[in-house]
């Protein structure tokens, strides 16, 4: 899992990711491509 300041980027580079916000925080999740997951700082 990638950990990074700004997610929009990450988001752009596969068409499944999807930008999730849960307890507080932000991620980016995948279900077909499991390596695009990400984490904001």
């Amino acid at each position: 899992m990638k950990i990074r300041n700004s997610l929009k980027s990450l988001r752009a580079r596969h068409r499944d990711n999807q930008l999730v916000r849960r307890k507080g925080r932000v991620y980016i999740i995948n279900k077909t491509q499991k390596r695009f997951k990400a984490k904001q700082a």
